[in-house]
């Protein structure tokens, strides 16, 4: 299970990394339509370290199947 919250995590971590490369900033409004308007501005290295790390996260995801199968293998030789 925390396989799958890892792999979910990096591939937030990528998109919003992505998205954070495009826009400049956004404007948060709340959803009552009352009070006001709040602008979210990024600092300029967000999005390389959230794809960065996100990425990583992949990577490692795809690695673990192969990780735990040679270790097994080390554990109990033939």
């Amino acid at each position: 299970m925390w396989k799958s919250v890892l792999l979910a995590g990096g591939i937030f971590a990528c998109i919003l990394g992505a998205e954070l490369l495009v826009i400049d900033s956004a404007v948060l409004v709340p959803i009552s339509g009352q009070g006001e308007a709040a602008e979210f501005r990024a600092p300029d290295w967000a999005p390389w370290t959230l794809l960065s790390v996100g990425g990583a996260t992949i990577l490692h995801f795809c690695q673990l199947p192969r990780l735990a199968a040679s270790s097994q293998q080390q554990m109990h030789p033939h």
